[in-house]
């Protein structure tokens, strides 16, 4: 058995005085490790948000990356800022992540002093048969490509109202002071926003199977040459846009007819290997395969049986950053 400790004069030293040093030591561990627990229940609350707050930022954004730097960004002001004051975490989450791309959007608009080539917004892409838990978390309400082409045209205040307010039910008093307006004022920012995108008729059929049915027509068509068929396919007023980047293979472009698309869709369509139906942004749409990978995306929108939009994202390097595992 160990003998006690003792002073220089010969005293016994008791535990608590002789680790009393140590035992504060293992008081600072005890917060060190408090603060740890503390941090990770709120990486868990986050994490439980983080498909919400990058549906938020894919809709403010179009682009899937972007979205994933303002989520990133939002844990960043969460983990300096903290929960504790905060009552609504769910509230403050979203509307940080709408601060933030707000933010993204006028720097965007900042930069770009040429008009842009056709832009075509990141695309959702799942099999037909299944989407990925993720992907639906993404597209919970009607998200076409379409739509987000519309919502690009948009000012950024409008497209914050637009989307808090329409797509999440914010109320515009949460959303007023985030775009330095009054609530009548973020009511009207929304309600111009609205009436462009109901104006843009980007809202697809809901029948899955009738979009199937339009879309592989179409491909048949297009396959076999033949222009009548797909002149009837399309609406009178179709648009085609085609982003394909800023390399050589070709030039981003908008098409708007239906002669002139179903003239287009048959040149595409002697130029492409192969293509599978895929489901992109929920709606029924193809994927073009060059060696069995993937070359480019095709999203329609369907209305009354007939073709309105087609939007065809051929950008070889955006292409080749996509995530492909929901349909493999």
């Amino acid at each position: 058995m160990r003998a006690a400790a003792r002073t220089e004069t010969g005293d016994a030293v008791t535990n608590d005085e002789r680790y009393g040093r140590d035992e504060r030591y293992g008081q600072d561990g005890q917060d060190e490790q408090d603060g740890r627990d503390e941090r990770d229940a709120l990486a868990a609350r986050f994490e439980r948000q983080r498909g919400q707050l990058k549906a938020v930022a894919y809709r403010m954004l179009g682009s899937l990356a972007e979205a994933d730097d303002a989520v990133q960004e939002t844990w960043l002001r969460l983990s300096r800022h903290g929960a504790g004051q905060v009552d609504n975490l769910d509230g403050w989450l979203t509307t940080v992540t709408a601060r933030v791309c707000l933010d993204m959007l006028r720097r965007r608009k900042t930069r770009r002093e040429e008009p842009l080539d056709t832009h075509v917004p990141d695309p959702v892409v799942s099999a037909l048969d299944a989407v990925d838990p993720e992907h639906e978390a993404l597209l919970a309400d009607a998200v076409g490509l379409a739509l987000l082409v519309v919502l690009d045209t948009l000012a950024p205040a409008e497209r914050l109202a637009f989307v808090l307010h329409d797509m999440f039910a914010v109320p515009f008093d949460d959303i007023a002071p985030i775009v330095d307006r009054s609530p009548a004022a973020a009511r009207q920012l929304a309600s111009r926003a609205r009436r462009r995108v109901r104006g843009a008729g980007t809202t697809p059929d809901p029948d899955l199977a009738r979009q199937r049915e339009v879309v592989e027509a179409f491909m048949a068509a297009a396959r076999g040459g033949d222009f009548e068929a797909l002149v009837a396919l399309l609406h009178p007023d179709a648009v085609l846009r085609a982003d394909v980047g800023a390399g050589p293979v070709g030039h981003s472009r908008e098409v708007i007819g239906a002669a002139t698309i179903a003239s287009q869709a048959i040149t595409f369509s002697a130029s492409a290997s192969e293509a599978d139906l895929v489901l992109v942004n929920g709606t029924v749409g193809l994927l073009g395969l060059r060696g069995g990978e993937p070359s480019a995306v095709m999203a329609f929108t369907v209305r009354d049986g007939r073709i309105t939009s087609i939007q065809i994202l051929g950008d070889p390097e955006r292409i080749e950053a996509m995530d492909w595992t929901a349909v493999r």
